[in-house]
């Protein structure tokens, strides 16, 4: 049973001008935001790229490179943070001078994860810099391949590092132990923008420009998109980056990729938020990377062609759709394996299936992680034709660190986990098929080691109720420009009692409901989806919910988007 939990405040809010409706202060403060300053997202703000370990190394080589005309590869990622962040390296790159600025991207299921041996061969011709996007911190191996070929290799990445570093020739990853950078919420294209702009003001103090410096802020549409599908937290420096990408989408200032981007996901420009961000743009980048190539969400993103940029977004939208009945089919079948395996006792869950695709595994655990409540790790074949190795996807929850979780039972059982890396909420790892059961239940008992009791509990939390009379087109659109929102620094969400006043579906399966507010009498637009479940809502409710705006033929009016409901 998920539980409403109210957040609590964090201070008394000040300073706020009489404008701020009292509900945003209150909302601020939930997060930590006192005064009007922890809301100042100007670029001036930003934190310096100076202050990033391993920068000077790898701004030396980089003006070398452009200097002496190096053949430069970028070698990204297959999500979206890796796309944009290859997108912002080649472009900014070429911005900054360099004329031989290819890039490449491997194959998920012929290379595996990032600068791999495998991929290192892979390369013709061969380049003579390499660098890594939000990858590389792992790339032992990689990085050793690529020497042995006489390639130079410079890291940029934001993933927790392993016991050995590759010993590459710089790197950039503000989570290396001992970096003073103060954020370390830098996602993969956020790190490559930064060693952009140190290596113009380089470039600048030796008098490399002529005449006026490239602009780089023409970047910051892709940083933001990259950050907000990263899922990394919006601390205040990544709210700057990302409140700036989204002013130059709103101004029509988006590059062609973006536009396209867009208008597949039936989004407006002008009024775009992090959330369209996350939900409508950010999954149909991703669709390319886990069912085909990421090469077409790149050049997707590089082309300056508006007609060839909506081409390549209507292909990726066409993924994308076969990425969600590939995904639907595959979360039905991983619970009714849970229902009928007992994985409900499992603390840690493991799954796998030899007929599911390793690009969709990380949805199907997150979906499970979300309804269990529980970690869930979702395991698919390497590949079509390599069914002797597994690749897994996990999703955790507050409290246990899966990648932390992966190094304990990897240093217990050496040899059982080929290779993994990740986050404290997200991770991969590779094994053997033969070695599955064995791993499931190290997972099962770590988890059971280290997550408390109380963790498994489904905890949904809320800014309160909403006073009466508050409800309002106003309010909504405060809170909407309040952003930006997201990981670390969530949506406002309240909650109420209502009665049901009328309902009716939408579609099979969705709710439109008129819930009146039993203090004053007020009745409410509402809507949830994906709600019906063959039973009306309960006459008296008490629900969690996002005040919203509904654009309707041109006309705005408040609308309550319902999270969750239960009887009151």
């Amino acid at each position: 049973m998920l539980q409403l939990r109210r957040r609590e405040s964090r201070g008394t809010p000040h300073g706020w001008p009489d404008a701020v409706h009292p509900v945003l202060q209150q909302v601020y403060a939930a997060r930590g935001v006192l005064e009007p300053g922890q809301v100042e997202h100007r670029l001036a703000r930003m934190l310096s790229p100076q202050l990033l370990g391993g920068m000077a190394q790898a701004v030396e080589l980089l003006a070398e490179a452009i200097r002496d005309d190096w053949a430069i590869l970028v070698a990204g990622d297959y999500d979206c943070d890796g796309a944009t962040g290859t997108a912002v390296a080649v472009r900014g790159l070429r911005l900054l001078g360099a004329r031989r600025v290819d890039y490449a991207i491997p194959n998920r299921f012929a290379h595996g994860y990032g600068l791999s041996a495998a991929f290192v061969a892979s390369l013709q011709p061969t380049p003579q810099l390499i660098v890594t996007v939000d990858n590389g911190v792992a790339s032992v191996a990689g990085v050793a391949a690529a020497q042995a070929r006489g390639i130079k290799v410079i890291v940029t990445d934001h993933h927790l590092p392993g016991e050995q570093l590759p010993a590459c020739d710089a790197m950039v990853n503000p989570n290396l132990p001992g970096d003073g950078f103060p954020s370390k919420a830098l996602a993969g294209v956020g790190v490559v923008f930064y060693l952009l702009l140190a290596l113009r003001a380089r470039m600048r103090e030796r008098g490399a420009f002529a005449g006026a410096e490239p602009d780089l802020s023409g970047l910051l549409d892709l940083v933001a998109l990259g950050t907000v599908a990263d899922l990394v937290p919006l601390d205040f420096n990544n709210r700057v980056l990302v409140e700036a990408g989204l002013q130059r989408m709103r101004s029509g200032r988006a590059c062609a990729g973006i536009a396209a981007l867009v208008e597949a996901g039936k989004r407006s420009l002008a009024s775009l938020c992090s959330t369209d961000l996350a939900f409508a743009v950010g999954p149909r980048l991703n669709a390319a990377g886990r069912l085909e190539d990421m090469r077409l969400g790149v050049e997707c993103l590089l082309t300056d062609d508006a007609a060839q940029a909506r081409r390549r977004a209507e292909q990726l939208d066409a993924i994308n759709r076969e990425r969600r009945e590939l995904q639907a089919s595959m979360v039905a079948e991983a619970e009714v394996m849970v229902a009928g395996l007992g994985h409900v006792d499992a603390v840690g869950v493991a799954l796998f299936e030899p007929s599911w695709h390793a690009g969709v595994v990380g949805l199907v655990a997150s979906k499970l992680k979300e309804r269990l409540h529980r970690p869930v790790i979702a395991f698919a074949p390497a590949s079509e034709d390599d069914t002797e190795n597994l690749r897994g996807s996990c999703r955790s929850i507050p409290g246990f660190h899966i990648r932390d979780a992966l190094a304990a039972i990897d240093a217990r059982q050496p040899g059982l986990i080929e290779r993994f890396g990740g986050h404290a909420m997200a991770a991969g790892l590779s094994l053997k098929a033969t070695d599955y059961s064995r791993f499931a239940a190290a997972f099962d008992a770590i988890a059971r080691e280290l997550i408390e009791p109380e963790r498994l509990q489904a905890v949904l939390y809320t800014d309160g109720e909403l006073p009466p009379g508050t409800a309002t087109l106003a309010l909504a659109r405060q809170l909407r420009a309040a952003g930006p929102w997201g990981q670390a620094f969530p949506e406002p969400l309240f909650d109420n009692l209502f009665d049901c006043a009328g309902w009716k579906l939408m579609g099979e399966t969705h709710l439109r409901l008129q819930l009146r507010d039993p203090r004053d009498g007020a009745v409410h637009d509402a809507v949830m989806f994906n709600a019906y479940r063959g039973q009306p809502p309960p006459p008296r409710l008490r629900t969690a919910y996002e005040l919203t705006i509904n654009d309707w033929q041109g006309r705005e009016t408040p609308r309550l988007l319902l999270r969750h409901i239960e009887p009151a």
